[in-house]
């Protein structure tokens, strides 16, 4: 990508996150972290990809997926009004696992850290 592109894709990104914020109130999207955004060097499309967290048990990453599915368009207009673009790209979303498989290997290493041993911290 180019520095162009990468800088159209983080004012993208950080005005989708505002609006998300601030004017979408669709309860399926929620909790909704962007954590990063593909423009294409034409500028047509975007692929913005989101991870999520849930308070109990297990994201529904469908839910989510439909809701910001649901929610592009509104984004799209809202966003090109703002920001000063002879030309939205086309908004698609897609699930980025990283934050939450991040989440469960810190939990993994803190098991086991707390599994090790007699409860000794090494002095060495």
């Amino acid at each position: 990508m180019s520095r162009h592109t990468v800088r159209v894709g983080v004012q993208i990104m950080d005005e989708i996150a505002r609006l998300l914020r601030e004017d979408v109130s669709d309860p399926r999207i929620k909790l909704v972290t962007l954590t990063r955004i593909d423009v294409s060097p034409d500028m047509r499309n975007a692929i913005v990809f989101y991870s999520a967290f849930a308070a109990k048990g297990e994201v529904d990453v469908e839910s989510i997926g439909q809701g910001l599915a649901s929610a592009a368009p509104f984004l799209r207009r809202r966003a090109a009004k703002v920001l000063p673009m002879k030309r939205m790209p086309e908004l698609r979303f897609r699930y980025d696992p990283s934050l939450s498989l991040g989440s469960k290997t810190l939990g993994l290493l803190r098991d086991l850290q707390e599994g090790d041993g007699n409860g000794e911290k090494d002095s060495t």
